[in-house]
């Protein structure tokens, strides 16, 4: 059996059921996985103030040796707030991605480290969604007051026939292609990052800080911003409710949010 050193996983639709819980069995499984000196790090397109409450559940808060992915691989921090890694979008191309959202009329918003920030003055259900979600406040701004702003990644955010509509209009996202990588990471969720951020890359990047392979590491996910991690990892898991990208991509199968999959998965190849 492969000696697993660092297990990454997935927060939503992955570590958390769909009631978005933590359930008593994947609590004793990541702490059994610990106690074993095996690094535990939650990778999640939300920032660390949206995984705070779940890191202290697991024990692995305000640690200077317990790490976070965030923000879909945008940034590597410490669970205690040092930063590792941090790479963002520049104004120009928030101010392409937003024009987009103009011309397909959808809702989109930008998120810096601490703030949520929305061009809509009609608010999206989504931006209220997500900001309560990740314990983030919402500003609103014109495309001219966001210049000087550092921002992290943009998502836009609707209803998934009216997003999945939206997409569908590859010219419009082509033209940014060249600088930005754009993905689905929920039905109503499609993110922007820079240029090769994903959460692969950074695991790749914290797996070099503590010198531990490829080939011992374990990824658990179920979208397609977790692909990266399962490709990088030697032994990625798909979640059972994982999409069928995922699932062809990864070398196991476990079972899904609502049936304890992590802690089967911890269990059956890690401990």
């Amino acid at each position: 059996m492969t000696d697993i050193k660092l297990i990454a996983i997935d927060i939503d639709g992955t570590l958390v059921n769909s009631k978005s819980e933590l359930t008593p069995e994947t609590i004793a499984a990541i702490k059994e996985a610990k106690s074993r000196g095996i690094k535990v790090v939650l990778c999640t397109g939300r920032p660390l103030s949206g995984a705070e409450a779940l890191l202290e559940q697991l024990d692995l808060d305000h640690a200077a040796d317990q790490y976070l992915v965030c923000f879909g691989g945008a940034v590597v921090k410490t669970t205690a707030g040092q930063v590792i890694y941090e790479r963002g979008i520049s104004y120009e191309d928030f101010v392409d991605l937003e024009g987009i959202a103009r011309k397909l009329n959808i809702h989109f918003q930008a998120i810096s480290s601490d703030r949520i920030y929305t061009c809509n003055k009609d608010i999206g259900k989504y931006t209220l969604y997500e900001a309560n979600l990740v314990n983030l406040g919402i500003s609103y701004r014109t495309p001219e007051e966001m210049r000087g702003i550092e921002l992290i990644k943009a998502m836009y955010i609707e209803d998934a026939e009216i997003l999945d509509s939206a997409i569908a209009h590859r010219e419009l996202f082509e033209k940014i292609g060249s600088r930005l990588d754009l993905m689905k990471t929920a039905p109503f969720y499609y993110e922007a990052y820079a240029k090769g951020v994903n959460k692969g890359a950074a695991l790749d990047k914290l797996c070099g800080i503590l010198k531990i392979s490829r080939d011992q590491v374990l990824a658990l996910g179920d979208e397609e911003n977790d692909l990266s991690m399962i490709k990088f990892a030697k032994l990625g898991v798909a979640m059972g409710n994982a999409t069928a990208q995922v699932k062809a991509a990864a070398e196991e199968i476990t079972a899904d949010n609502d049936h304890d999959g992590v802690a089967l998965a911890i269990r059956k190849f890690a401990l």
